[in-house]
């Protein structure tokens, strides 16, 4: 061993002896890596504690023959692969196959599909916003585990692909060939480079103002205005989804219960896009959460809804439980927040 591995190693047995210090160094990241292979934050943390946990009764085991952070991507990517046995992917309502619906159709629910899931972005940390957005997560989910965790080694980690077949197990040959058909695969779900928006211009600041309005008054003649003439809305765990400003505006309009002045929305950002979570004013007059929406852009008007009536995501985006009967959009929620 030459001095300067041995002090490599030293430095990196160094990083071990402080555990605390190095989870909190890479919890993010790797919330963001689980979150990528198995598409729920949920299983992500689970995940990640499951990762640190196999990383801490292995330290004494580490030889420093690669860094600490690709030795905790290599349990984790292994702590992924193996949760990920016989379950099926998660999908959002698009993708699972069905014709999208007329908006008067009536609704209906699944809730035995593990349904895929958004990430808040506080959250994760990650170098390339498009690694971690719905699109690119739900193209993920259409993939086999062990060809996913390959794309994310290769193209999101830049992982090389000895490094790779190291980590899974496997042949350079085969984690080449598993890489190649994994992009035909996400290629053939139409998402490119030109599909990644940039950060948002004052234009779609003003449309999500705009946006945030119209759902507070229920004016759907508005909102309707505010979506491209494609747009596409999804509601998971609901199976109905719908293309198209007419009939996404009639979904709306007859089936949201809210009325005027009965839902606010709360700007977050998950996935690397606008999202709000949205809440439905109860009987009682004070708010709670209904769902939550994550918004796809095209220029200057909103392209996708995805809205999630998952309403224990709100936790998880730091959104409050309740909010009082007078809160008004402008408000600041933290000082309103009804316990």
């Amino acid at each position: 061993m030459t001095e300067r591995t041995a002090t490599q190693v030293t430095e990196q047995t160094t990083e071990l002896d402080d555990f605390q210090a190095l989870t909190e160094r890479y919890q993010r990241e790797l919330l963001a890596h689980c979150y990528r292979m198995s598409g729920s934050v949920h299983e992500a943390e689970d995940l990640v504690q499951e990762t640190f946990l196999r990383a801490w009764k292995a330290s004494a085991d580490f030889q420093g023959r690669s860094s600490v952070r690709t030795w905790l991507y290599r349990i984790a990517t292994n702590v992924c692969l193996t949760n990920l046995e016989g379950r099926p992917r998660r999908p959002l309502p698009a993708a699972l196959g069905t014709a999208d619906q007329m908006g008067g159709d009536a609704l209906e629910q699944d809730h035995e599909v593990a349904w895929l899931q958004p990430v808040p972005d506080a959250a994760v940390l990650v170098t390339e916003r498009d690694s971690i957005r719905l699109a690119f997560v739900a193209a993920l989910q259409h993939l086999p585990a062990r060809q996913r965790a390959v794309l994310i080694l290769r193209d999101v980690l830049r992982w090389s692909a000895a490094e790779v077949a190291e980590a899974l197990e496997t042949s350079t040959a085969a984690v080449n060939s598993a890489l190649q058909r994994a992009h035909a695969q996400v290629k053939s779900r139409g998402l490119t480079e030109d599909s990644v928006e940039d950060d948002l211009t004052p234009a779609q600041q003003q449309l999500l103002d705009r946006y945030v309005d119209a759902f507070w008054r229920k004016d759907v003649d508005t909102i309707v205005t505010l979506l491209t003439s494609e747009a596409v809305w999804e509601m998971p765990p609901f199976l109905n989804w719908y293309i198209g400003p007419e009939s996404i505006g009639t979904l709306i309009e007859r089936n949201c219960p809210g009325g005027c002045s009965d839902m606010p929305m709360l700007r977050t950002s998950a996935n690397g896009q606008p999202a709000f979570g949205l809440y439905m004013r109860t009987q009682e007059r004070d708010f709670v959460p209904f769902q939550l929406q994550v918004l796809e852009l095209d220029g200057d008007r909103v392209d996708h809804v995805r809205a999630f009536f998952d309403t224990s995501l709100f936790a998880k985006f730091g959104l409050p439980d309740r909010l009082p009967a007078d809160y008004r959009p402008g408000d600041h929620p933290l000082s309103l927040v009804v316990r």
